[in-house]
């Protein structure tokens, strides 16, 4: 049966970008519509046309029906990929599509209206004698009634938004009050990203597993699962790491969850790809939370384990192809985990940065493992892409596999080491803070890992004495090799030219560390108090990544010159070191302290985005925890409140101002 001669993607960044290569490699063209933050980014020039379709805001661009069709009927694409998000999972856009003849490579309108309205589906698998998690499942017409609800379920309960995803129009409820605010909170998110305020209330089953069943199906009655995926690792609901199969399934529970999800499947006539998600507590009971009828975000680790292009196959299944494979010859092989790769501060509760990508350099490797690659990276953008406000800040889905989830986590590490981006906050010391984790490492996981983790947010990666040592051996190492190659290092911090074997002082938060460097045939070696160290390496001084052999130990170092230190970065460490010869080094200690300033008479915006409102005035007396104002980035409200008790002498913003990070919203007494 023929394939598609010319589909669109009806998507953006790095999804798009993945769908594009399939299609490539199936011999399909492919076009790409953009908006006008999108005008140059990477799926636009990858794809063979392109269609703008409307200003930034995806509201007036990629969820418009209209213009996608349009955009169809201009370039004489036959079928449309909606990827994830935007408008996946709008039951309109496939009956818009039917209509102008136009094939969705998705599954049919009545699966989706079924599934995708969180509502009906919890009837349907209750109608269906799947477990489902105890809840209110008509819709809520205001707070309070939220609040009665509540209460009767017993807390802490979930409020969700009926049409939600991606973490969006969620929150977790512990009391009377936090229910009235949740609600209030995940109806305007609700309404702002999906159009649909619709809430629903269910039991929060704490300490549970995110564990999701991966199913496809075609349009000749056969439905298949793919295994399942462990997606626990979940910040503000939304998932962060990824993997598959999960540490803590037996062949009993996976055969008996993947049986439920293709009845499920079947019962709706299901068609294309889609995911079963459950929530599993400790002792392996799993309850349906909810089907999602489009592709997933965390599909690649499925892709490498199996070896099946899920991509590929929703294409082929929109065309008409029956599977090719019975459930019998699907085959879970080896480990593999994702971490998603995101724009945004961990150190500041994980909040959004925007701005561009001034160095940009994905891990690479070419070895593979049953023929499938040990490091996936699927992004969206390239050297000099935007990271915009108007849109979800994920960079890339970092993969790695291996035989087994030791491998995988090892190669991950590695992987996360060699990712080089500047320009942008992003969350890769918090990813390789996680990997490093002795509960990570033994496969004891839960959704509410991050908060029990971090209890107080993540505060950064605390330097073991080991790797303290390993940095101060390859910053001596980098900073005489510098010295010895350039002409213009050769004055800087008190080196005339090295002579080996030199004495040298490396300081690091202001704590001297006094080494002795010499160079050998196979290296430098590096003598300290209580080490040495011999380290070989790469020593070109324009890399940002260095890859160097402490001890035999294949050790990976982000490099960056700041004046005259040198700040290196491992596994989510960051130090800046100063080099200088040992003579000069007693001069350094009276050098004063740069102390920062006080800011804690100020309200500062934590991120870049849009004040949606204020809560107080000039004069207002304000107890701590109360709220001061809201701001919304990438369709996330963040509620800011007051750290103590504080009297308001200035509000220096207004409702509808458009904010930069640290700007001053409001000045206190």
């Amino acid at each position: 049966m023929a394939l598609f001669e010319k589909i669109l993607i009806a998507n953006r960044g790095e999804i798009a970008c993945r769908v594009i290569r399939t299609a490539q490699r199936l011999g399909i063209k492919t076009v790409a519509v953009y908006s006008d933050a999108d005008a140059s980014s990477l799926h636009v020039k990858m794809a063979d046309e392109a269609v703008r379709i409307g200003p930034a805001a995806s509201a007036e661009s990629y969820l418009v029906i209209e213009k996608i069709i349009a955009a169809c009927k201009e370039t004489g694409a036959q079928a449309v990929h909606p990827g994830f998000g935007f408008l996946s999972e709008n039951s309109s856009f496939v009956k818009a599509l039917d209509d102008a003849g136009i094939v969705f490579i998705g599954p049919p309108t009545n699966a989706i209206a079924a599934m995708g309205d969180k509502i009906e589906s919890k009837h349907l698998a209750q109608a269906s004698k799947v477990s489902t998690v105890p809840g209110h499942m008509d819709l809520i017409k205001d707070a309070e009634e939220a609040v009665e609800i509540s209460s009767s379920i017993g807390y802490p309960v979930m409020i969700k938004a009926s049409a939600g995803g991606g973490g969006k129009g969620m929150r977790v409820a512990y009391s009377n009050d936090e229910a009235r605010e949740g609600f209030r909170s995940a109806q305007n998110e609700a309404r702002s990203s999906f159009g649909d305020d619709r809430i629903f209330i269910e039991k929060f089953i704490e300490e549970p597993r995110h564990i999701e069943i991966q199913v496809i199906g075609d349009k000749h009655g056969n439905v298949i699962h793919l295994g399942e995926r462990e997606c626990s690792i979940q910040r503000r609901h939304q998932k962060v790491i990824e993997e598959a199969p999960s540490p803590f399934l037996d062949e009993k529970t996976r055969a008996k969850m993947g049986s439920e999800a293709v009845a499920l499947s079947q019962a709706v006539n299901y068609h294309s790809a889609g995911t079963v998600e459950f929530i599993v507590d400790k002792d392996k009971n799993f309850y349906f939370l909810e089907m999602n009828t489009r592709i997933q975000v965390e599909h690649p680790v499925t892709e490498l384990i199996t070896g099946i292009d899920i991509v590929e196959w929703m294409i082929r299944v929109a065309a008409g192809e029956k599977l090719a494979l019975t459930q019998d010859e699907v085959k879970l092989e080896g480990w593999a985990i994702e971490s998603r790769v995101y724009a945004e501060d961990p150190l500041r509760n994980f909040l959004p940065s925007i701005g561009r990508l001034v160095r940009y350099e994905a891990p690479e490797s070419d070895e593979e493992y049953n023929g499938r690659p040990v490091i996936r990276v699927d992004t969206g953008v390239e050297e000099g892409s935007e990271i915009s406000m108007f849109y979800d800040p994920m960079i890339a889905k970092l993969c790695t596999y291996g035989p087994d989830r030791t491998t995988a986590i090892e190669s991950m590490r590695t992987a996360l080491d060699s990712y080089y981006i500047r320009g942008i906050n992003h969350n890769m010391g918090f990813l390789s803070a996680v990997m490093s984790q002795d509960r990570f490492l033994e496969g004891r996981l839960t959704t509410n890992y991050i908060a029990e983790e971090f209890p107080d947010g993540f505060q950064g990666v605390q330097a073991s004495e080991e790797e303290i040592k390993l940095l101060v051996a390859v910053a001596a190492v980098l900073q005489t090799n510098l010295s010895e190659q350039t002409a213009l290092a050769a004055h800087v911090n008190g080196f005339q030219g090295v002579d080996i074997p030199v004495e040298l002082t490396v300081f690091m938060d202001r704590t001297a560390y006094p080494v002795v460097i010499d160079l050998q045939d196979d290296g430098y070696l590096v003598s300290g108090e209580g080490f040495e160290a011999l380290v070989r390496g790469d020593w070109m001084a324009h890399e940002p990544v260095f890859f160097s052999e402490v001890n035999g130990k294949e050790t990976v170092v982000q490099v960056d010159r700041r004046g005259p230190s040198l700040k290196l970065t491992l596994s989510g460490l960051t130090v800046e070191a100063l080099v200088i010869e040992s003579r000069l080094a007693e001069y350094n200690a009276l050098m004063p302290e740069k102390l920062p300033p006080d800011l804690s008479q100020f309200l500062l915006s934590p991120m870049p985005g849009l004040l949606v409102s204020v809560a107080v005035e000039e004069g207002q007396a304000v107890k701590a925890g109360e709220e001061l104002a809201v701001v919304e980035a990438m369709k996330m409200e963040n509620i800011l409140r007051a750290e103590k008790d504080v009297i308001i002498a200035k509000v220096s913003a207004a409702a509808g101002d458009s904010l930069i990070v640290d700007q001053v919203i409001i000045e206190f007494e």
